[in-house]
């Protein structure tokens, strides 16, 4: 018997561009783009049980500030609502909500997202041409970050 006839809730993996249809509403969109934000719309405020994979949460972000060009508070706000919807299962919630409190402080986003998901780590090893390393010391974050 499969684990997935125990569950009483079916629950909805979540591309990157359902989110992306949902939180950027595109000006002058053609009818396809138009109805696709609308079925995202419907289906993030269904209430239905949703599920956000890590990796999902990372082109998002990547996504939102490269493509659509979107400010680093915006893209904290994006990611401040996914995060409070009750119906929604983030992967590892406790990191992405250290990313996004650590971007709008100024830090890369999936630098963050990597480190916060490594805590269970000893040390996290990077090449960093950013100063990474160096803020993520001067905050005290574990686990230290080491330029090898």
């Amino acid at each position: 018997m499969s684990q997935r006839t125990h569950r009483t809730a079916r629950l909805t993996a979540l591309d990157t561009n359902v989110l992306a249809r949902y939180y950027v509403q595109a000006e002058n969109a053609d009818a396809a783009t138009a109805a696709q934000c609308e079925r995202a719309q419907a289906l993030l405020e269904s209430g239905k049980p949703l599920f956000v994979a890590t990796t999902v949460a990372l082109e998002l972000e990547w996504v939102l500030r490269g493509f659509y060009k979107l400010s680093p508070d915006t893209v904290a706000t994006v990611f401040g609502h996914l995060l409070t919807l009750p119906h929604v299962q983030v992967q590892d919630r406790q990191a992405l909500q250290s990313a996004c409190d650590a971007l709008a402080q100024g830090f890369d986003f999936a630098d963050v997202l990597h480190h916060a998901s490594s805590r269970h780590c000893d040390v996290m090893a990077t090449f960093d041409d950013k100063g990474f390393a160096k803020r993520a010391a001067a905050k005290g974050w574990v686990p230290k970050v080491l330029v090898p």
